[in-house]
């Protein structure tokens, strides 16, 4: 995802509302921001579980295929550079690019089920938004949830849209 600052008005005011929308699930920003501190305090990185599963006091993230360090170390690579070319995969010529393309193959089945504490109904999230063939965006939800700072986070939650003059 590119930088929150860097997004077009109407892309930041979408982004806003969704993540908005999922904390208050959790009871709040506060909430929700201390499940994404139990994530990243979680070492390794929780998506490389061997159980599927990431356990904490607000909610319990579950998926149904093991992901391996080297997806997920290919992963942080494209999510970094991603902003670049406003594509997670590379072009079709560069080097990495059927890395990256069995990367997305592998992992775009992949739903990831949110149980929030508390709540009955489940949170799907799914890894990419693929927009073609050639064109394929990590979705900025799962993008917050797994891998953006919590400063950036915050500035997400606490955004204000822009007043006309």
């Amino acid at each position: 995802m590119p930088h929150f600052n860097n997004l077009p008005e109407n892309e930041k005011q979408e982004l806003h509302e969704n993540l908005s929308n999922l904390a208050k699930k959790f009871g709040g920003q506060n909430f929700f921001l201390n499940f994404l501190e139990d994530i990243r305090a979680t070492k390794p990185h929780p998506l490389i579980s061997a159980y599927c599963d990431f356990k904490s006091e607000f909610a319990d993230i579950y998926w149904e295929k093991v992901i391996f360090k080297d997806k997920l170390e290919l992963l942080q690579k494209l999510r970094l550079s991603e902003s670049e070319r406003d594509n997670l995969l590379p072009e079709p010529n560069e080097k990495g690019y059927k890395k990256a393309l069995n990367l997305v193959k592998t992992l775009r089945p992949i739903v990831f089920e949110i149980e929030i504490e508390g709540r009955d109904d489940i949170e799907k999230i799914e890894p990419f938004i693929v927009i073609n063939d050639n064109k394929t965006k990590l979705n900025p939800i799962f993008d917050a949830i797994f891998f953006l700072s919590l400063d950036n986070v915050k500035r997400i939650l606490n955004y204000k849209p822009r007043k006309d003059s």
